[in-house]
């Protein structure tokens, strides 16, 4: 039984309403039965979504939280269930905005969305609802415009004139204040809180339109001249108004649609979990239990091809594991007792026993979603130039509009007044700025959610956008350019005593994660040593550790800072060390009791793939920087093995950030590659900061980007993918300003004069739907676009 935490609010069920009890708590419904539980007195319950589930019994339990989604709502990860109230919500264009529960943005009047992407989740409700409508509006427009070109050109219309503009100013009525109720709504919106947006231009322009006709249908005599036509009557405009909003409400179709197809990126990597596991329990009995009751600790048996659920550790047994959901790499890697799985990695072959480290939101799947989710919702730089255009343009249009109305009204052919009117609300529908708001945001969520798909994270939007000016990139080596396991490949004790050297300088660095020490206790391990625990250790950054072990004084770094205790002599190493550096190896110094004890050289080979990687950067006019703790003679070594020109070695973790800036300092736009911690402050005081998912976690929170394999070859792609998707935005704007700079002349009619041409609303409002189709679409070219 799992009982609920006091600190978690209880919700009733399946939407279902609390019902109070003069003896206890409210009752609510089992959400896969429907009976009503007392949450009192039935011992089965759940937590899910921070909100507590009560059920009927055991079988109704086990059954939800094998699938929760199954039984709830649309937020929840269902399709029958209102959504959620108490999910956050915030706005696709403009992610400051956030509220519980959903509604319409403040700025913009778009539909909010839930902040979290659910797993399996289910139709958008405001898809559905948007398709609903437009699919009403439709059917009801289809005989409004049918008896408006009747009554204009057949010579025996169906209805009377009168009788015809009633049913028109019934069914439109329908349309505009039905379906088109949220435009109407989001508009009045708009006014009251002072953010002007395309919902005032599409409400003003159908509202006017409607009610003009409205009024000349039920009470023509209130008309002056200007507005009559050479007959007397005076002209309705039913069928614009309804046709405009059935194309907004396509066009909101459309662009809801290709908002959902981003979040398809997210959708499957948390599709990949399973949604149950087996438990080894007491006595090695195996039972199958929902994924979310795993808790750490627990041991799991993965078998063939069954796919990991959390990420823990090998205990025994053995697995082929494809992890390309994590790394983009195609080809299975063998996982051995001891090393570390990531939950959704797959289990080709083999089987083993996992120990559970990370479970639920902890996981390394969830820790991915949370940040390309959150990256989604970031703003470009750019997308400020489309901020302030989109401020300034609402009420330029509005002028321009009511400089429209006046010119027709005084310069106009007859009926003047309606020429007019048809010129405001044609301007006021044409200059929708839908297209120029989607036009950044679209084209960076599809760019983050095609980073995910190949292996590269990236937090924000801004890195993604700055990435395509970076000139210079700046390498730590190890973890970086090098595999970042090193090995003990040489070990020269002073006295001949190899092992007791070995014992002692894998002792006092049992305790660090640096991969030397990583080493020289996989050394020990190998050799059948014991390690002795050490004590009075301190560390020095970029030197080494000191500390005493086996009663014994003992220090284990670089030349210098085993020399600075004084009265130590290296002489008798130095011509080692210098071949062993000469051969790539990194060397560490042994100190014993205050004298020279020996060195241990360390070797980590250079990635497979970093060679050919970097002459691709080289290819594109980037400028290539390594930077290493490392000496001088093993840092130049293995750059020469990489082509890289410009080594900087004996560099100290707070001297990389000082390189950085250095760098910036002369002009260079630089981007830093690193993995551990000592590469954080220098990834953060980059323009870009770019950390290998095979390092720590300070070094990717530090970075914008994150190469989630550790692979050098996703750098370049993830470059490449800054440019294409900057390229995209370009285009965008491009398209978005040349639309509204052509159409809001010719829908104020200054086509007149010259050609006698001018724009209906209907023709306005299909253009309107155009050029957000076209923005949306160019965006999701970035999904297939030719990254090599």
């Amino acid at each position: 039984m799992q009982a609920r935490p006091s600190h978690l609010p209880t919700r009733p069920c399946c939407g279902g309403n609390a019902t109070p009890s003069a003896d206890g708590p409210a009752k609510v419904l089992d959400p896969v039965c429907g009976m009503t539980v007392d949450p009192a007195k039935t011992p089965h319950h759940a937590v899910h979504a921070g909100a507590t589930f009560h059920f009927c019994g055991a079988g109704c339990r086990t059954k939800f939280m094998a699938d929760p989604g199954r039984y709830l709502g649309a937020a929840r990860g269902g399709s029958e269930q209102p959504a959620d109230p108490g999910a956050v919500y915030t706005c696709p264009m403009d992610p400051e905005v956030e509220q519980l529960g959903p509604g319409s943005c403040p700025k913009c009047g778009m539909a909010l969305e839930p902040k979290e992407i659910g797993i399996a989740t289910g139709p958008n409700p405001e898809r559905a609802d948007m398709t609903r409508r437009a699919w009403a509006a439709a059917a009801l427009s289809v005989p409004v415009v049918g008896l408006a070109m009747g009554q204009h050109m057949a010579d025996h219309p169906l209805l009377p004139a009168s009788a015809s503009g009633l049913v028109q100013l019934a069914l439109s009525g329908l349309v505009v204040g039905g379906a088109g109720w949220p435009f109407l709504k989001r508009g009045w919106q708009s006014v009251r809180s002072g953010h002007l947006n395309m919902f005032t231009l599409i409400a003003l322009g159908t509202g006017a339109a409607w009610a003009y006709s409205a009024v000349a249908t039920l009470a023509p005599g209130l008309f002056p001249e200007g507005f009559r036509d050479r007959d007397g009557s005076v002209g309705v405009y039913f069928e614009a108004a309804a046709v405009i909003v059935v194309l907004v409400l396509i066009g909101q179709v459309l662009e809801l649609r290709a908002r959902d197809s981003t979040g398809d990126a997210i959708r499957s990597l948390l599709d990949l979990t399973p949604k149950t596991a087996r438990r080894i329990g007491p006595g090695g009995v195996e039972v199958e239990v929902p994924v979310a009751e795993i808790m750490a600790g627990d041991h799991l048996r993965i078998r063939p091809g069954e796919t990991v659920p959390v990420d823990g550790r090998i205990l025994e047994g053995s697995g082929t594991l494809d992890e390309s959901m994590i790394t983009g790499e195609a080809m299975p890697r063998n996982r051995q007792a001891g090393e570390p799985v990531i939950g959704g990695t797959v289990n080709g072959s083999g089987s083993f026993a996992l120990k559970a480290e990370k479970v639920g939101r902890d996981t390394m799947l969830a820790g991915i979603v949370r940040l390309v989710a959150a990256a989604q919702r970031s703003r470009a730089p750019i997308q400020r130039l489309a901020d302030v255009v989109s401020g300034r343009f609402v009420p330029a249009v509005l002028l321009v509009a009511a400089i429209a109305f006046v010119s027709w009204a005084m310069l106009g052919p007859q009926p003047r007044l309606a020429h007019a009117l048809i010129a405001a609300v044609s301007v006021l529908i044409v200059a929708c700025p839908c297209a120029l708001g989607l036009a950044t945001p679209m084209s960076m969520v599809v760019g983050m959610g095609r980073g995910a798909r190949m292996g590269v994270l990236i937090r924000d939007a801004a890195a993604l956008e700055r990435f395509e000016a970076v000139d210079t990139l700046v390498f730590d080596k190890t973890g970086t350019l090098t595999e970042g396991r090193p090995t003990v490949t040489a070990i020269e004790a002073l006295d001949g005593d190899a092992d007791r050297l070995l014992h002692l300088a894998a002792s006092l660095e049992q305790g660090s994660e640096h991969p030397i020490a990583r080493a020289l206790t996989a050394a020990q391990a190998a050799a059948g040593l014991r390690l002795d625990k050490p004590s009075g250790v301190t560390i020095a950054a970029g030197g080494g550790l000191a500390g005493q072990v086996a009663g014994e004084e003992v220090r284990v770094g670089t030349e210098a800072f085993v020399l600075a205790i004084g009265g130590v002599q290296i002489d008798g190493l130095e011509a080692r060390a210098t071949a062993l550096r000469q051969q790539g190896a990194t060397v560490s110094f042994v100190a014993v009791g205050g004298r020279m004890a020996g060195l241990v050289a360390v070797s980590d080979p250079v990635k497979a793939s970093a060679r050919e990687s970097l002459a691709g950067l080289r290819r594109d006019g980037l400028r290539l920087v390594m930077v290493t703790g490392d000496h001088q003679a093993t840092a130049s070594q293995v750059a020469a093995a990489l082509g890289i020109d410009d080594v900087r070695a004996g560099v100290l973790p707070g001297g990389k950030a000082e390189i950085v800036a250095a760098l910036r300092h002369a002009g260079r736009v630089v981007g830093m590659v690193g993995d551990g911690i000592n590469d954080a402050p220098a990834l953060a005081g980059a323009d870009v900061g770019i950390a290998m998912g095979t390092g720590t976690d300070i070094a990717m929170q530090s970075a914008g980007i994150t190469l989630l394999g550790g692979e050098l070859a996703a750098l370049r792609q993830a470059r490449q993918l800054s440019r294409a998707t900057m390229r995209n935005i370009r285009q965008n704007l491009a398209f978005a300003f040349l639309y509204n700079a052509i159409g809001v002349p010719v829908a104020a009619g200054a086509l007149y004069p010259l050609f006698g041409l001018t724009l209906s609303p209907m023709l306005a409002a299909a253009a309107m739907a155009l050029s957000s189709v076209s923005v949306i679409g160019n965006a999701l070219r970035l999904r297939v676009v030719d990254l090599g």
